[in-house]
């Protein structure tokens, strides 16, 4: 078996975690109904269809991080965070980002703002007739999301109705363990290696990740697979995982750099997106902010630090377990979750106040009062769904 991993890593160890046969896109993972209604150089933007009569006024665009493929969030149909949405009466949409080659290399992180949610919610105008928007960002969806935030706002735009922010960092002071991976040496040496195909790959970004949980995601397949001599199993979290995709080399650079390394994002006018300056401290959205306890790549109390910088009304919910299970967490499930009303100076008096509550946060989101109740026709302002969403890239 190793030299079966070593053969598919094309001459680096990668280490089998799931059963890569056991699922397929469009039968057993990514199977909520929906169309590609638009897409660029950078992205699909998919429409998922109603499932219930009436659905609600405003469209909801959920933005997922570009490092793994856009169903995370639409795994297998009982722990699909997109299918239950719809069946709440969301009018769903969610950027599927392409998968960067060479000819990609030159995109920054401004090109997938400008292509990704700004040209989204052109798209969703145009498909809806609504001009407004509630927004999820997961993630790294999650930071562009704020910079988005901060860019319409600096140039009185205000389609965006409401902000949710899943595991999602934007003061980076603190960034936990991710932090052996940044500093000046291994950012350049990155670089150079980034330069000379024109992108990062995306097997590269993986085993980062997995380094951070090593006893969870190496050893425990080491021994499982190598040394007792057993298959692992199928888990839709870890197939997702392995999906990963390369990063543009100037996107990658400047996202490491100016946020992970100089924390140039929580300072105001610290970064610039076509031509704008970012001043997150400007944005009055309502906000949703969804953290996890367990999180080793967005630790929680880092991600608490927006609640102190963004200036409208804002709910901080902390769920169960981590960056993934706890945010994939639906009603019916084991993890539960805490929320406390009001924002202290520090997560630790946040927690203190906190109270505990069993089941998934899924629904608390949905009852905020962030959320619009109003409900419209159907089909009103609906365009013609002209590509299946197994075919999105």
């Amino acid at each position: 078996m190793p030299l079966e991993d070593i053969e598919r890593g094309k001459g680096r160890l990668s280490i089998k975690m799931t059963d890569m046969e056991a699922f397929r896109l469009g039968e057993n993972l990514a199977t909520t109904p929906g169309k590609v209604i638009y897409q660029n150089e950078m992205m699909q933007l998919i429409q998922y269809a109603p499932s219930t009569k009436k659905v609600r006024k405003t469209p909801l665009l959920i933005v997922p991080p570009w490092i793994n493929k856009f169903y995370v969030l639409d795994l297998k149909p009982q722990n699909s965070f997109v299918r239950w949405l719809v069946g709440q009466g969301h009018a769903v949409f969610v950027i599927s980002w392409v998968n960067p080659d060479a000819r990609l290399s030159g995109k920054g992180f401004e090109d997938y703002m400008k292509e990704g949610p700004l040209a989204a919610l052109d798209a969703i105008e145009t498909a809806t007739g609504e001009r407004e928007a509630n927004l999820i960002g997961y993630c790294l969806g999650g930071t562009l999301l704020a910079c988005t935030a901060a860019y319409l706002t600096a140039t009185r735009d205000n389609r965006i109705k409401s902000a949710t922010y899943l595991v999602t960092m934007v003061d980076f002071t603190d960034v936990g363990d991710m932090a052996v991976f940044i500093d000046e040496e291994q950012l350049a040496a990155l670089e150079t290696r980034m330069q000379e195909r024109g992108f990062l790959e995306a097997r590269d970004m993986a085993t980062s990740f997995n380094l951070l949980r090593a006893n969870d995601l190496v050893w425990s397949f080491v021994v499982s697979n190598y040394l007792l001599g057993k298959e692992p199993l199928p888990f839709d979290l870890l197939f997702w995982n392995a999906d990963a995709t390369r990063m543009p080399a100037v996107m990658h650079s400047f996202y490491l750099r100016k946020m992970y390394h100089e924390n140039r994002l929580s300072v105001a006018g610290g970064i610039t997106l076509a031509g704008v300056p970012i001043d997150l401290r400007r944005i009055e959205t309502p906000t949703f902010m969804l953290s996890t306890r367990e999180d080793h790549i967005a630790p929680w109390r880092s991600t608490y630090a927006a609640t102190k910088i963004y200036k409208g009304p804002i709910k901080f919910v902390l769920s169960a377990s981590g960056h993934m299970a706890g945010v994939i967490s639906p009603p019916g499930g084991k993890y539960g979750h805490w929320q406390n009303d009001t924002l202290p100076e520090t997560p630790d008096e946040w927690m203190a106040g906190a109270t505990a509550h069993a089941g998934s946060w899924w629904p608390v989101w949905d009852e905020s009062p962030f959320q619009p109740l109003a409900v419209g026709s159907r089909g009103k302002g609906r365009t013609g769904l002209r590509q299946a969403v197994s075919g999105a890239q």
